[in-house]
């Protein structure tokens, strides 16, 4: 099949002429505009991880001097940090790629100095002010921002427009040992793979909502939930009004379960007794807040704070908030003037982190305790590390949604997230979606004084994982390397 092709039919399916014109246009506009050539040639190496080298054995694809790529008994995650949901299902299958004796090497598309680089920055900025705005705009969130994630991203001439412009992303895989599986986190990362040639491409679709945004035609797709093999087997209101459209093939997509971490899958057990016991004991409780990669939940961070201080001046709580890379949103808070009795801890070296993780294994530490990493790998592996010694992660239903720990789902960024939030509240290990701030003060209260709750979150983490519902990761990586 001609590239062309995937922007004139999708599985099948044609799409509009109009459709296609529009899609070229902008393809030529993006190429003129970021100084596309298709002969530029890259030298691509790699180099250990500094942060999860010592975790997962990772090494990272880049333009600078380093060893060859592994040919064999070795994976290329193809990612893009668009957020942090991308990256983090890329630390789930480098985790569960190392467990199972394969080399993971991690090509983030915008680690180079390409068009198809300069093109995603232009992309990401729109992207992350929409969410920005969603939450500070009840109204642009209502009337726009809801409905272009929900259902403008649904649409397979969505699809048909991304299909031309990975193209000209695909001159950086160049270099790539066409021999090695790779595995791609964000659909553009495999639609570029698929354009380049290469030979087995993993699409690892994040969301419970089938998007034809995650679609990549030529590579094998992986889904999380039953529901969303369903809805992207049968390409379910991607196209037309009540149009029923040609299904994707069986062999093109698989379900897998959950994408999560080998040392989260593994020590699940472990964790949640220690919750348990931590509540038999009337222990303070252990509340995570991750703000997400957007850095859009200022204000719900800030009205948690308040709300707990009279818990955090008697030293009955913890609460961690990882600010991740938000330098400004760490700011807000270390700079904000609580009560002077409400003990407040800073971590910013990925040392310090780690520190606190290990602390809490063995003692309980209340107060207020404020995380930030300047490095991208730190801001976001910090939440994997500290919900181990957690009660509760407080987040949006966004990737972390299908995470083994107990959580408390705020308000979705964005209509795509609404199903994450079913999805963890069906397998009972966690909240309903709180959309205000006065549902989610009520579920904190619920969940910081009394035990029933917690309790059978961790009890449903524990069946769940009996049953393979965590195992997504594992699966992927063998779909990848044929077994």
């Amino acid at each position: 099949m001609d590239n062309n092709d995937r922007s004139l039919s999708i599985f099948g399916n044609p799409i509009p002429e109009h459709t296609y014109n529009k899609a070229m246009k902008q393809k030529a506009r993006f190429a003129k505009k970021f100084g596309y050539n298709p002969e530029d040639s890259y030298e691509l190496q790699a180099q250990p991880n500094p942060i999860l080298k010592k975790y997962c054995n990772l090494y990272t694809v880049s333009q600078e001097k380093g060893a060859e790529i592994a040919k064999s008994k070795s994976i290329i995650i193809g990612t893009i940090r668009m957020g942090y949901g991308h990256y983090r299902i890329a630390m789930a299958i480098a985790s569960a790629a190392h467990s199972m004796g394969i080399v993971p090497y991690w090509f983030d598309l915008l680690s180079f100095d390409t068009a198809g680089a300069k093109i995603i920055k232009h992309m990401d900025k729109l992207y992350s002010l929409g969410s920005r705005l969603s939450q500070q705009f009840y109204l642009f969130n209502k009337l726009y921002w809801e409905h272009l994630t929900a259902i403008g991203f649904k649409k397979l001439t969505y699809n048909a427009t991304d299909q031309a412009m990975t193209q000209l992303f695909a001159n950086i895989y160049r270099n790539l040992p066409q021999s090695v599986p790779f595995v791609a986190t964000h659909a553009w990362a495999s639609q570029a793979a698929v354009h380049a040639g290469t030979k087995k491409v993993i699409n690892m679709i994040p969301d419970n909502w089938p998007l034809a945004l995650h679609l990549s035609e030529g590579a094998i797709h992986t889904v999380q939930t039953p529901s969303a093999y369903f809805g992207y087997r049968t390409l379910k209101n991607m196209g037309k009004k009540n149009q029923i459209l040609n299904p994707m093939p069986k062999d093109d997509i698989y379900y897998t379960g959950h994408y999560v971490d080998h040392e989260l899958v593994a020590n699940i057990e472990k964790d949640c007794n220690a919750r348990l016991n931590r509540f038999n004991n009337k222990k303070p409780r252990r509340f995570l807040l991750s703000i997400g990669g957007a850095g859009a939940q200022q204000k719900l961070c800030m009205d948690i704070i308040m709300h707990c201080i009279p818990l955090l001046e008697n030293e009955k709580l913890t609460l961690i908030i990882n600010t991740g890379d938000h330098k400004a949103i760490f700011d807000m808070i270390v700079n904000t003037r609580f009560s002077s009795r409400v003990p407040m801890t800073t971590y910013t070296q990925w040392v310090d982190t780690e520190k606190l993780a290990n602390t809490l294994t063995t003692k309980d530490l209340p107060g207020l305790h404020i995380v930030h990493n300047e490095d991208i790998f730190s801001a976001v592996y910090a939440t994997n590390i500290l919900m181990r010694v957690s009660d509760c992660l407080i987040t949006k239903p966004g990737e972390l949604a299908f995470y083994p720990v107990p959580k408390l789902f705020v308000a979705r960024v964005g209509g795509h997230e609404m199903w994450g939030a079913i999805r963890g509240a069906e397998i009972g290990d966690s909240t309903v979606e709180c959309e205000t701030i006065q549902h989610t003060l009520q579920a904190m209260d619920l969940l910081i004084y009394d035990d029933d709750l917690l309790t059978l979150y961790c009890n449903n983490i524990i069946k769940a994982k009996s049953i393979g519902i965590y195992n997504g990761a594992y699966e992927v990586i063998k779909l990848a390397i044929g077994k």
